[in-house]
């Protein structure tokens, strides 16, 4: 029986790497949207061209690969640049996503997405599991991890979708805000309900 997906999505700083993690840990194959949007942009893929024929060769680095800050800088400023980017990215990167997913042998996969909602890639899942932190957590964590200031933390948060929002979708939801033992007890009581479900529904 082909094995049904559950989106893992949460805020920046909310633990999802850590709950993948865990998963992966269970025998569950778990497949990351951002690895793979990474991929559909490496030397040698047609995107990569197309993005440079576009932009320029500033978007580049030294050795080829793709510059991503100097291309945010460019699409942040500009709409129609980014739309541009997404309806050449979107379907490459979905497309990228589906294949490897299609390679789960365990009776369940994972697709792990900061942007699950706001990308649509939720409908390619059957039930969404949210890893739920506090604001103030996120904030302290990220600019820990990554060393940067406080109002860049919340300009990430204020661009991705609403805790609210990410509430209402999901069925099912993690709060993150105690240890690493806790967490691994809490994803093997998950990982043995979802071994119970069929296509992610009860």
């Amino acid at each position: 029986m082909k094995p049904w997906i559950l989106g893992l999505t949460g805020g920046i700083g909310s633990g999802k790497s850590a709950v993948a993690e865990l998963f992966a840990q269970q025998g569950v194959h778990t497949v990351d949207a951002d690895h793979a949007a990474r991929w559909v942009v490496e030397p040698g893929r047609p995107a990569l061209e197309r993005i440079v024929e576009r932009f320029g060769p500033g978007v580049l680095q030294a050795a080829g690969n793709l510059n991503r800050s100097a291309l945010r800088e460019l699409i942040f400023r500009d709409a129609e640049q980014r739309r541009w980017l997404e309806a050449l990215l979107h379907p490459l990167i979905h497309e990228e996503i589906r294949d490897s997913l299609a390679q789960a042998d365990s009776p369940y996969a994972i697709l792990v997405s900061p942007l699950l909602i706001e990308s649509g890639q939720h409908q390619m899942t059957g039930r969404i599991l949210l890893v739920d932190t506090p604001e103030q957590l996120q904030l302290e964590r990220t600019m820990r991890r990554d060393q940067v200031p406080e109002a860049q933390v919340q300009a990430i948060i204020k661009a991705q979708a609403s805790r609210e929002l990410r509430l209402q979708k999901a069925h099912d939801v993690l709060n993150n805000d105690r240890d690493l033992h806790w967490l691994q007890g809490e994803v093997e009581r998950l990982h043995r309900f979802y071994l119970t479900l069929r296509g992610g529904q009860p």
